[in-house]
């Protein structure tokens, strides 16, 4: 890996080509998995046996925000992680051979920032010097459909989204029954959601995203319904209530009739 030097602010009666911090301006990872910050430094001790600090820091130097940090009492105790963010930082190297290499596990959007590694060596003086360039952390990841649907809207018309993630921003695609509809797209970051509006034909939609990295798709069915005419309907809806109305009168005619009486006639 090709490194720069960066050169530090050092304390009085320290010559400075004694002190330097050798990083890589950039380094890449990819989504979900590990990367390796390397970060190496020389100072101008031939030994040095007292307590030292090993810190990395994000955003900016000297008073960014802390993600990592170990602290070695003596050359005969390793670095003892004081500080891990989300237990997702480990110390691959050894402090006391001027390494400070660390590694980032599974890593996620939040971690695409800039890191600055520290040492601190305490003694009669104290000596701090961090790089003050630091690295870019750049994230690749092959595309991911993260959601996909049809809804409606307050027009009675019909429209399916489909939002996808990745590193470039993928390109999103729409195919399914043929079709003149109007589609849309927005983005931010790397994320990207392209709409299909005014959905007019049953069937499958599928939609598919691609990037540098990968493809990936998402399929979306789509159906309406739909009686196959408006008076169709309507017999299917009174025929069985006009039989059901007949059958009533029927039953209570017969009702009447059946609890009729005989009328006798009384000589007078």
């Amino acid at each position: 890996v090709r490194c720069s030097l960066d050169h530090l602010f050092l304390l009085p009666g320290v010559q400075s080509n004694s002190w330097s911090i050798h990083i890589p301006s950039d380094v890449t990872g990819e989504l979900g998995k590990m990367v390796i910050l390397p970060c190496t430094f020389t100072h101008p001790y031939k030994m040095f046996d007292r307590t030292l600090t090993a810190i990395w820091r994000i955003k900016e130097p000297y008073n960014g925000t802390v993600v990592f940090k170990c602290v070695s009492q003596s050359t005969s105790e390793v670095c003892k992680t004081a500080i891990s963010y989300k237990n997702k930082y480990k110390l691959l190297g050894n402090p006391r051979h001027k390494d400070l290499s660390i590694r980032i596990d599974n890593l996620t959007w939040s971690d695409s920032e800039r890191y600055f590694c520290r040492v601190e060596l305490s003694g009669d003086i104290h000596d701090k010097y961090e790089s003050r360039n630091g690295i870019k952390l750049h994230l690749i990841a092959a595309p991911r459909i993260i959601n996909i649907t049809v809804s409606s809207n307050r027009d009675h018309t019909f429209q399916a989204r489909c939002t996808a993630e990745g590193e470039p921003a993928p390109a999103l695609t729409w195919t399914g029954p043929p079709y003149s509809n109007l589609s849309s797209s927005t983005s931010t970051s790397h994320r990207v959601t392209r709409e299909l509006q005014y959905l007019t034909h049953d069937g499958k939609y599928t939609c598919t995203a691609v990037n540098s990295h990968g493809r990936a798709e998402g399929a979306v069915y789509f159906y309406r319904f739909r009686s196959s005419s408006s008076s169709f309907l309507l017999i299917l809806i009174f025929v069985p209530l006009g039989i059901k109305v007949l059958i009533l009168l029927v039953i209570l005619i017969f009702t009447i009739f059946s609890r009729g009486g005989t009328y006798h006639c009384m000589p007078q």
